[in-house]
């Protein structure tokens, strides 16, 4: 029966298989297929038919156009996939370097900052998804796809499903986020999705979130680049200031390595500031010179 125009591939039908197989989140699969398509479109030639050399001159022309580091490094994780898993040949991934990426310190919003933003937030759904995603320190794909079952009221706990790397954990379940998640429930009433789409049968689009942080930003007059993360990174640094024990933190983050948490301590200013420094430990007088 001939494929219709349609239907993908065989070598992309192939990849979609071999990712489905390692149970790739579908916001992955999508990520690495689209790498993968403009890694081919690039060159005018199927992908199975370019080599490590080909790889090395597109991640130069990528560079050179200015691409971020997380993208550069996305589209090295789907080339090392589609070599290694796909084609089979394992020589290949190996010579596909990873970009370093620059160490900068996370943005991070003050308790104000938190609640000027989220009020200039218009809508509902978006006001109570990017609440959510504050008081449960979440990723924008972990507060989309969150189902109304998954909030567990007599146990205070959110259970995430399907974070990164297709990972379930536990967060807190707030007092307070609780009371403004019943009140959402009565006004918008939810049925599967806790913040349905166009559809009820989808979930909102993270696209829609990180749209409503921009505006909420600009509306409350923020100098500061606000995104969900953003949001996320704010809930980590709070906590820690608050004197949460860092491997908690990382439990609540669903981080796979404490030195990725560790990170917080370096924005952490109220812990910072009351760091006593070993100067203060010492008697000494600092007399000025005669």
């Amino acid at each position: 029966m001939p494929a219709r125009p349609q239907d993908p591939s065989p070598l992309r039908r192939r990849m979609i298989d071999d990712m489905t197989v390692r149970n790739l989140s579908p916001a992955t699969q999508r990520s690495y297929i689209h790498a993968v398509a403009k890694f081919s479109r690039y060159f005018g030639r199927s992908p199975d038919e370019l080599d490590i050399e080909d790889v090395r001159a597109y991640q130069v022309h990528l560079v050179s156009r200015g691409i971020s580091w997380p993208s550069l490094n996305q589209t090295v994780c789907a080339l090392r996939f589609f070599y290694g898993v796909t084609l089979n040949r394992p020589e290949i991934p190996e010579r596909i370097a990873h970009a370093r990426e620059p160490q900068k310190l996370p943005v991070v919003l003050s308790a104000d900052e938190v609640v000027r933003f989220l009020e200039a937030v218009p809508s509902l759904k978006a006001r109570t998804a990017l609440t959510t995603a504050y008081a449960a320190g979440l990723r924008a794909s972990e507060a989309a796809g969150l189902r109304v079952a998954d909030i567990d009221s007599e146990r205070m706990v959110i259970q995430v499903r399907h974070g990164k790397g297709g990972k379930d954990h536990t967060v807190m379940l707030s007092a307070q986020l609780l009371t403004i998640l019943r009140t959402y429930w009565r006004l918008a009433r939810p049925a599967t999705w806790l913040f349905p789409g166009r559809h009820e049968s989808k979930p909102i689009d993270v696209q829609v979130l990180h749209a409503a942080c921009r505006s909420a930003r600009a509306a409350a007059g923020l100098g500061k680049r606000v995104t969900v993360h953003t949001l996320r990174h704010s809930f980590a640094t709070h906590l820690l200031e608050s004197g949460v024990d860092i491997r908690i933190i990382q439990v609540l983050l669903g981080h796979n390595n404490l030195s990725t948490t560790a990170r917080y301590t370096r924005v952490a200013t109220t812990t910072i500031a009351g760091t006593e420094s070993p100067l203060d430990r010492l008697s000494l007088e600092v007399v000025p010179p005669g």
